[in-house]
């Protein structure tokens, strides 16, 4: 049986399997000329190479941080020159050096990395380039840990670890494009960003709507703010206005989701609610989800009133997900329900000409992905971007109605599978097609059927998606693959023998969002590499990957803390958040 080894500190061996015994692999694609539209003639026969999979021991065990290595371009994405039996052979040295430069370069700073589309200053505002090609360190946020962060190709927004709002880039100010608070004392959490505006949940519920730009903040109306003072209230430094649903005893806003023209809000007894969050266009692509709801017959009050999504009554909501003019909602039971535009299949139905989108949420057909009978079928996440949908599923081998439960080998096994649907024609499905429209649910191979061997519970189990985030043109993926092998959960970071999660990008590059240094766009999910610091050219070639939950110090304060990856509007960002 063929198999590798996942590295780590320790002759542990971690087995990394498909359920058919097959090595379990994610290629690194090597270079394709040209965009997708000569990528779509050329995708049959096009060279690639495989480099290793989720558990490759050479890649694993030289696994770094790569966010504090960005000091320069990636090298040119290697060609396969060894053969496969050279591959799996293992430095010991390595597994045990590897993980405590990985870490003592994590722990030595916290920051965020940019890279993409520079035109509107947003990766770069202090730089005369129009595209930074690979992932650069943004100095304003040196040595900060960040509640969330959100970037476009025009704007950007943070929330620092003290929950004040923070944006620039040019569609905030043409002239003072850097970053500036804007929205302070608010307690403020997370956010998300449509085309014109701002939307800040705050940790006690609060959701403000607030213009990105500048100029609109100080001319709009104000808000009278309360004030511990007893009758006394003061104007608001800017202008803003709160969003309200219509909420019951002891129930908040818990998380929030935007496109261009729309929010959708989640509330803690899993209802939701949708909202204009545009000034400039009413959404008319059924993405509020309330069934014939237009411009001409909105309620009247407020054009940003808040509106109750009624489809799944009974089905708590557990995560809410936008694209740009579509929405997908996680029930609690395990189904995936879609409405909004359905112009390239992102709803994953059938596209109708007649009728381009849907305003009445649906649940989709999960269990038509498998054999009928023969598996249980359980969405256990979605994220949505652009035009484009993915969601994951557990399928559990069950007992078909005429099998017998001896012949049957896998009954209970669990599949962890990726779905996708939706516009792929930068290749931003996964897939390893081109295509401009994808309406039935298409598998991305490269993340699903995964596993590994778990020391602790001494059995295989499946490898899920830790997170995805789907910009308009590509996506990125952090696998949930086990990090820790010899160490303890109470241990911190420095005292670990720990490695990353695997992080894989792949879709449009033609502002070289995905960090490679080239302007090549990938249809699979492909592994970033992060160079070694200029002072250590001997050190070993390793992978891009993300930290999970550790202890690193900020200024003298031990504070805990992970990587997160933000894919936004031909941007993408890597950032050390709050755990």
């Amino acid at each position: 049986m063929a198999a590798r080894m996942r590295g780590s500190a320790s002759p542990s061996m971690r087995l990394i399997l498909r359920p058919s015994a097959t090595v379990a692999r994610v290629p690194f694609r090597t270079p394709r000329r040209g965009l997708a539209s000569q990528n779509a003639q050329k995708s049959n026969g096009s060279p690639s190479m495989v480099l290793g999979g989720l558990g490759a021991a050479g890649a694993g065990a030289a696994a770094y941080i790569g966010y504090s290595f960005f000091k320069g371009d990636f090298n040119e994405v290697p060609t396969e020159s060894k053969s496969a039996a050279e591959k799996q052979m293992i430095n010991v040295h390595d597994l045990q050096e590897q993980p405590l430069i990985q870490e003592k370069r994590s722990l030595k700073s916290p920051a965020v990395y940019m890279c993409g589309s520079n035109v509107y200053k947003v990766v770069d505002p202090g730089s005369k380039d129009t595209d930074v090609k690979t992932p650069r360190r943004f100095k304003y946020f040196n040595g900060q840990v960040l509640r969330d962060f959100k970037a476009s190709e025009k704007s950007g927004a943070a929330i620092t670890e003290d929950g004040d709002l923070v944006q620039w880039g040019k569609g905030f100010s043409e002239k003072e494009y850097k970053p500036t608070k804007t929205l302070t004392g608010k307690n403020l959490k997370s956010l998300a960003l449509s085309e014109n505006r701002v939307i800040a949940l705050s940790s006690d519920g609060t959701v403000y709507s607030l213009p990105i730009a500048k100029e609109e903040q100080q001319a709009g109306p104000r808000t009278q703010e309360g004030s511990w003072i007893p009758f006394w209230s003061n104007q608001s430094a800017l202008s803003y206005r709160c969003l309200k649903p219509a909420l019951g005893f002891g129930e908040k806003v818990t998380s929030i989701s935007a496109g261009q023209e729309h929010v959708v809000l989640l509330t803690s007894s899993g209802r939701v609610f949708t909202a204009v969050a545009s000034t400039e266009h009413y959404p008319s692509r059924g993405q509020l989800g309330v069934p014939g709801l237009t411009w001409s017959t909105r309620p009247k009050g407020p054009v940003d009133v808040c509106h109750e999504v009624t489809a799944f009554l009974g089905s708590p909501v557990s995560k809410i997900s936008a694209g740009d003019y579509h929405s997908l909602a996680l029930t609690k039971d395990g189904r995936v329900f879609a409405w909004g535009d359905n112009s390239f299949g992102q709803l994953g139905v059938d596209y109708d000409s007649e009728q381009t989108s849907r305003d009445t949420p649906f649940a989709l057909s999960l269990s038509k992905l498998y054999r009928q009978g023969l598996y249980a079928v359980q969405a256990t996440n979605i994220a949505a971007g652009g035009a484009g949908s993915f969601f994951t599923v557990d399928a559990k081998r069950v007992l078909g109605p005429e099998e017998s439960s001896k012949a049957v080998r896998d009954l209970g096994h669990v599949t962890a599978d990726t779905w996708a649907c939706g516009k792929g024609i930068w290749g931003q499905l996964g897939t390893g097609r081109w295509v401009h429209l994808q309406d039935s649910p298409a598998k991305v191979k490269d993340l699903s059927g995964l596993a590994e061997y778990d020391e602790v519970k001494n059995q295989m189990t499946p490898i899920r998606l830790r997170d995805i985030s789907v910009g308009t043109t590509h996506v990125s993926a952090i696998m949930d693959n086990k990090t820790a092998v010899t160490s303890r959960p109470t241990d911190s970071l420095d005292r670990s023998r720990d490695f990353g999660y695997d992080l894989l990008l792949w879709g449009g590059n033609e502002h070289f969002q995905l960090g490679t240094g080239k302007r090549v766009n990938f249809s699979r999910p492909s592994y970033i590499r992060a160079p070694a610091e200029a002072s250590k050219k001997d050190e070993p070639e390793a992978r891009l990957q993300i930290m999970p939950r550790h202890k690193g110090m900020v200024g003298k304060r031990s504070v805990r803390m992970e990587q997160r990856v933000e894919c936004g509007r031909h941007v993408t960002a890597i950032f050390s958040a709050v755990a």
